[in-house]
Formats: C-alpha cells, structure tokens, sequence
C-alpha cells in the first residue's frame, strides 16, 4: 500500500465522546453558557481532533510552498515567473509579509520549493522536495504526470509527519507561485462545478482585459481537460500544481497524526479541496482562516459548507491568513484550558442563586 492509500486510511472520524467532554468543561467554566461564541467551537474541535482534554497549540509551524507554473507563458499574471524564485529568497531574509505575521502568532516558518523554475544554493530554511522546475502549460497539456502528483501529495504529507515527530502540534498552510491563482481557479471549477466567470479573480492585479482572458484560460483547461470530479488526482494532475498538491499533502498528513490544520487563502483552498476529495473526514480536522477577497473564494467556502474564521480583505496569500487563524484558534484554546470553573472559582451560578431564593 502506497504512503497516500495509508495516510487517508488512517484518517479517522472525530470521536464523539471528547466533544461532549470539552463541551462539558466549556459549559461550566465562569461565564454565560456559549459565551465566547467561536472560540468555543475551536476549542471544542481542537480537544476532539487531538483526543486531548486539555489540548496545546505552542508549537506552531506553517509551511510555504512553493512552485512555478507552466500556464504563465498565457500571459495570466501582472508579475513574471522569476518573482517566485526572488519571493522565496525573501521568505529565507524573513522580509516578507508571512514572516512579520508569523513572528507575532508564534509560528516557525518553512519554505519549500516543491517546484520552483530555479535550482536554490542549501540554505538554512528552505526544505526541498522539488518535483520539477514547473508544471507544463495547463492550458495546452496535462500540468503534470499522474506520478507526478502523486508525488507532490506524498512529499507534503512527508513534511506534515516529520513536523509532527519534532513536536509541532498546530500546522498552517500558505503558498507562492505565479500564475496559481490561474491553476487553482481550475482545480476548483473541475472539483465544484463553479463557472470560472464567477470564480477567477485578479490576483496579482491584473486589469479587467487581462482578467477576461484568465477566464477563457481557466474556460480552455476545463474543456480541454474534462477532468472528472470524483478523481481528484486527475484533476491535479492536469491543472494542477506541485504546490497545490503539497498543501493537499501536508492537510492529509497533519490529519492523520491528529494535529489540527489552518488553511490559509484561495490557493490554499485549492490544495485542501483536494485533500477534502481524496479523504472527506478531512473537514472535521481543518479550519478555513479567512475569506480572501480574491476571486470568488466566497463561492467556494459555501460550496464547502464551511465558515471562515476572518473576512479582512486579505489576499496575499503566503500563509498570511492562516498565521492570523492559529493565533486565534489558540486564543479559544488557552480559554478553555485556564479559565477556572464555577466549582473552582466558587462562584454561584444563576440556578444556584435561583434555587436558594
């Protein structure tokens, strides 16, 4: 049995009894019953998801994946493919938005070239577990091999599982490369049955003429490619790419070792939809940060039947959003785990005081 055929085998539904365990302690902590709202729900979740009753998110990691994508050559970008490789390096000096956000939540940051047109000098920070130098051009060619997807998944799940064994409990998910928000516009038209009209966005600023032409781009893949829904390798295999399928990767192996999983944007949510394809108890492990504001990723999280924790405007992507989500799934988490109880504290209940009128 192949490492994704066992990683989405070991992937188990959320068991029932630490969700009423955690909703107990909720209840009877020193506030209104329901009190924190959502804070309440990511504590809840983060307890079943771990099988811990008082769970701890301290060690964060997010990882940035990295890869170019053949379809720029369709003029679908404000910004040419070299700029992955120059925001990579911007990543390792920590200058980039990701770093200044993951600094303040507390998380490590891990840069991977999963298949970035450039071969990187070893440098402390950067993981590689490259593919290849860039997926081929989705709009005239399968992006990349069956194999070759396979691959991008198993080495996200590889990292998800090594980050685990160094002791790191909560795992974000971000992205870099031009061109993907073109590829990911597709992965999740040929998942959800979305019309690319609704769904493309500008993202990296392109104008409305550019933006036109994205569309039909994303229009020529699909009927090109005819990638059927219910096989989400195709589908990333022919409009796909590396990185998308390491976040998928990542998302699954997380997943299988009981560590809670933050998504961050649209590209992100690309890579979850088609962990979510492969192994739907995905859902109950993963929390959807944000709503971007690029293209139609609003579409998309109600497709999901999910709610984003944030709508900021946010769309730079990088794992930014999904920083901002940790740091706030762990808020309701610290919440849970010291907030003293009425017993402890001693403070009355409202029935207490009632029953002793």
């Amino acid at each position: 049995m192949s490492l994704l055929h066992r990683t989405i085998e070991s992937i188990k539904p959320l068991n029932k009894e630490y969700i009423a365990y955690a909703s107990e302690r909720l209840d009877n902590l020193t506030k209104p019953k329901g009190s924190l709202g959502k804070l309440e729900e990511f504590a809840r979740q983060v307890v079943a998801i771990t099988e811990n009753k008082k769970p701890s998110l301290d060690k964060k990691a997010v990882f940035v994946l990295a890869g170019d994508h053949g379809v720029v050559e369709e003029g679908v970008s404000a910004y040419p493919r070299e700029v992955t490789r120059e925001m990579v390096y911007n990543f390792l000096r920590g200058g980039a938005g990701i770093n200044a956000l993951a600094r303040h939540a507390g998380a490590d940051v891990f840069i991977v070239d999963m298949g970035v047109d450039w071969y990187f000098e070893k440098t402390e920070g950067l993981i590689t577990r490259k593919i290849k130098a860039g997926t081929k051009n989705l709009a005239k060619e399968p992006a990349m091999t069956n194999g070759e997807a396979i691959r991008s998944i198993e080495a996200g799940i590889g990292l998800a599982k090594e980050a685990v064994e160094r002791g790191y409990n909560f795992i974000g998910v971000g992205d870099m490369g031009i061109g993907n928000t073109t590829s990911s516009s597709a992965v999740i038209c040929a998942f959800t049955g979305l019309n690319p009209e609704e769904l493309v966005g500008h993202g990296t600023g392109i104008d409305n003429q550019v933006w036109k032409h994205k569309v039909e781009v994303v229009k020529k893949a699909l009927a090109l490619h005819n990638s059927d829904p219910n096989f989400p390798i195709d589908i990333l295999s022919k409009v796909g790419g590396f990185e998308i399928g390491g976040i998928a990767g990542v998302i699954l192996g997380a997943t299988s070792k009981r560590v809670p999983v933050v998504v961050d944007g649209f590209v992100s949510t690309a890579g979850a939809v088609i962990s979510l394809g492969l192994c739907p108890r995905v859902k109950d492990y993963i929390f959807f940060s944000h709503k971007s504001a690029e293209g139609g990723h609003g579409l998309v999280l109600q497709k999901l039947s999910v709610q984003p924790i944030l709508d900021l405007d946010m769309r730079l992507g990088e794992g930014t959003g999904a920083v901002i989500g940790m740091f706030i799934i762990e808020a309701g988490v610290k919440a849970y785990n010291e907030m003293a109880t009425f017993e402890e504290a001693r403070v009355s209940r409202k029935e207490e005081i009632f029953n002793h009128e």
